[in-house]
């Protein structure tokens, strides 16, 4: 049985984080979307429709809480899984049953790669599940 086409928009300023990241999940059999800014992000969201969107906090011209703000208005109900990556702690990553600071789901930047697809593959699972059972 053929996998769903999954897509993926990362949005970050650093160029290396970006491609290593963008690797990544291209391995693990996602489409990938890059912006090095939020309001390239937002644009590219509106573009490519994609099921997962993930931010840096810090970046230029538009911070990660304000492009997962915007995003999230502009998805209305298709509800993309929104991530906001940062540098600023260093804890295990969390959910909130809130969005904070524009997503619900917080992951530290310092997360092995690796790691982040699979949480944002159950994350997409999860979400498939719940939006079928509503």
């Amino acid at each position: 049985m053929e996998s769903p086409c999954r897509k993926v928009l990362l949005i970050d300023d650093d160029p290396y984080f970006l491609k290593v990241l963008s690797d990544a999940f291209s391995q693990s059999e996602f489409v990938v979307v890059t912006a090095d800014n939020g309001i390239a992000g937002i644009k590219s969201f509106i573009d490519n429709a994609p099921d997962v969107v993930i931010s840096d906090l810090i970046m230029p011209r538009m911070g990660g809480v304000s492009t997962c703000m915007e995003i999230k208005r502009l998805a209305g109900d298709r509800d993309p899984v929104i991530i906001l990556l940062t540098s600023m702690f260093r804890g295990a990553p969390h959910e909130h049953e809130i969005a904070e600071m524009g997503a619900k789901v917080h992951i530290p930047k310092s997360t092995n790669p690796l790691d982040i697809v699979i949480i944002v593959e159950q994350l997409l699972e999860r979400h498939k599940i719940l939006q079928t059972s509503n």
